[in-house]
């Protein structure tokens, strides 16, 4: 059961549904124009935390809610069910009719895979089923997804963006009846769909955006021109969903830029496919760049209203993003396999290289990040299932936590393997050795920690989000644009608040009723319970310290969100770890991996909180600016 709201917390909780956007509570009047005005369109097209209604969310404002997550909302019998036939033979078509390695040669998915693949449904896994698809679960989806990450990326990321990013996830959104009956049959069963946002100056700052919709004459449509990039599965699209630059309209007397999102047919005339991008690795991504023009989009083609399109894009990745921290999971399983059985058959110096500890550390490692991956992301994925509350922080730090995760596991997958790590599974094959492709997999799964938003950029909005209470209570003092008389008015409210919220912060921290978790496991929500109160602390010190000037300490804001990270990951770790028991798994097993990560976590932890108050941030930015400057010209000798 959900505890009761302390009173501090409650009003916490009362200031953030007060809906006034953040824009009013930062100060811009120091910004530069570009930075102010994007800062302006990102939080017109944000929705405030209106309620405190997620585990993740409250551990930065001290608020240990252990009864969110615990007991862990296993997937029901009914819905496990209702997804095992369509996962059994995904599983048995992978293995039999795609083959990952020749994919990755040839930079081409076959055809004949494809349409096996729409025929399945696997195109339209949670389209409901009167579109044409399977109507399955958010926990079906990852579970799929963790098929399609432990064999293929190439594949994990024609599926994925197709319909998590692509047309299906924002018309079931925000798309009208007469969308989705028009669209959604054709992207279940036989028509790739894309997402356009990336343009050549605008990646993370939509504020660049340049490709313009405007109404025509007689406004019956929109007129699109202008170019995207990275426009993933777009050489096998046949409807792309695109964000584009509307004409500017005025709030409070200042214009204000507006983006919105279109359904567009690729065979519309004016849209021409340019050019297909290649990279490092994922050699069969459909990946490329799109030119509108005098595009023109029927104006029943606009999805949600003028100016919602980077609130459809950012809801839309909300939950979107999940799909890549399930498929980590998957590729993660598949590398432990790999190094499980190979550190226990090589044998150096008389024994199995897995007796060796620096090996040993490695896979134990790997082992424990595993399974607190599958924990995290499999609790979101249900709670996604079960509506319950804003979950944007939580598939945040799945999708930067996990991914960054894989990559260490990735690397340490091939120091484990050796040359044969680095030997392509065709060399291998070639010489008569077993074809495992673990170099393919660091390759593939790189990009992970980019795009859907990189580990930066997941880190920034993490912090945003967990300043958003502190910002509606006392960043009015700060905001030098608003009168005297408002700020004044705010100093005293919030110097009222934070007088009985900060002293709380000093002691206390109960993770509630642990009856019914392992006692081995209750010291780490315990710890928990306590961290997030000395979370919240730091991060009340930090704006303390630096007032509006918060913002540009980007490197201390990530140790927060770290802190904020580890202790979700633990949680969740422990929630999961009892619901495998309680399921009749070997306890000793479970408890061997939850102890170590986290008793890992913890360390991580300690990590990031002494850097809050002892790093070299500052003397590394200063020697950056210098290199900018062209300084240092030592460092540029003696290479080609």
């Amino acid at each position: 059961m959900n505890s009761p709201l302390e009173a501090p917390e409650k009003q916490i909780a009362e200031e953030t549904s007060a809906k006034p956007q953040a824009a009013s509570v930062i100060d811009t009047s120091k910004m530069s124009a570009g930075k102010a005005a994007a800062l302006d369109l990102a939080e017109s097209s944000r929705d405030p935390l209106d309620e405190r209604g997620s585990f993740a969310s409250n551990l930065f404002i001290g608020r240990y809610d252990f009864g969110r997550i615990f007991p862990y909302p296993d997937q029901s019998a009914e819905d496990r069910a209702a997804g095992e036939g369509f996962l059994a033979e995904l599983r048995a078509y992978l293995k039999a009719n795609v083959d990952a390695d020749e994919i990755d040669r040839t930079g081409e998915i076959p055809q004949k895979n494809i349409d096996e693949l729409f025929a399945m449904g696997a195109f339209a896994i949670k389209i409901p089923k009167q579109y044409g698809g399977l109507g399955l679960s958010q926990v079906n989806y990852g579970r799929a997804a963790m098929l399609l990450g432990s064999w293929d990326a190439n594949v994990t990321a024609l599926v994925s963006a197709h319909q998590s990013i692509g047309v299906p996830q924002p018309l079931l959104i925000f798309g009208t009846e007469e969308q989705k009956a028009k669209y959604l049959p054709r992207v279940a069963r036989k028509e790739i769909s894309a997402f356009a946002l990336t343009e050549m100056n605008a990646g993370s700052d939509p504020a660049n955006m340049s490709l313009r919709a405007d109404l025509s004459a007689d406004g019956s449509a929109w007129v699109l021109n202008g170019e995207k990039l990275w426009c993933t599965n777009l050489i096998k699209a046949g409807v792309l969903v695109v964000m584009a630059k509307t004409p500017p309209k005025m709030v409070n007397g200042k214009e204000r830029k507006q983006i919105s999102a279109f359904i567009v047919d690729v065979d519309t005339p004016g849209l021409e496919i340019t050019y297909r991008c290649h990279f490092m690795g994922l050699r069969a991504l459909y990946n490329g760049i799109v030119k509108f023009t005098d595009v023109r989009v029927p104006r029943e083609n606009l999805v949600a209203k003028e100016g919602q399109g980077l609130k459809v894009a950012l809801t839309t990745l909300n939950t979107g993003r999940l799909t890549i921290p399930a498929a980590c999971v998957g590729l993660s399983k598949r590398l432990v396999e790999i190094c499980r059985k190979w550190a226990s058959e090589r044998i150096q110096w008389g024994a199995p290289i897995g007796q060796h500890s620096a090996i040993a550390g490695k896979v134990a490692e790997m082992a424990a990040n595993t399974f607190a991956m599958e924990a995290m992301t499999f609790l979101t994925s249900a709670l996604v299932d079960r509506k319950a509350g804003d979950l944007r922080i939580e598939t945040a730090m799945c999708k930067m936590w996990s991914t960054e995760m894989t990559w260490k596991i990735a690397d340490e997958a091939m120091q484990v393997r050796g040359g044969r790590g680095y030997e392509t599974a065709q060399s291998l094959a070639g010489r008569g050795e077993e074809p495992i492709a673990v170099e393919r997999f660091l390759r593939d799964c790189r990009i992970n920690l980019i795009f859907e938003g990189s580990s930066e950029i997941m880190r920034l909005f993490i912090a945003r989000e967990a300043l958003d209470p502190h910002l509606k209570v006392g960043g009015a003092i700060f905001n030098t644009q608003l009168p005297m008389t408002t700020r004044i008015k705010a100093m005293f409210s919030s110097g009222s608040f934070y007088a009985r919220w900060y002293p709380k912060q000093w002691f206390g921290g109960s993770p509630g009723n642990l009856a019914q978790l392992h006692a081995d496991l209750r010291e780490y929500a315990t710890y928990g319970a306590s961290t997030s109160k000395k979370l919240a602390r730091g991060l009340f010190h930090a704006m303390m310290r630096f007032g509006p000037k918060l913002d540009r300490e980007q490197l201390l804001l990530s140790r927060f969100v770290g802190i904020a990270t580890e202790l979700f990951a633990m949680s969740a770790t422990c929630a999961f770890a009892q619901a495998k028991i309680n399921a009749g798994e070997p306890a000793a097993e479970v408890l061997s991996l939850t102890h170590y990560f986290c008793r890992s976590a913890r360390a991580r932890i300690d990590h990031h909180f002494a850097g809050t108050s002892r790093n070299v941030d500052q003397r590394g930015y200063d020697l950056t600016q210098e290199l900018l400057a062209g300084k240092h010209e030592s460092m540029r000798e003696g290479i080609v």
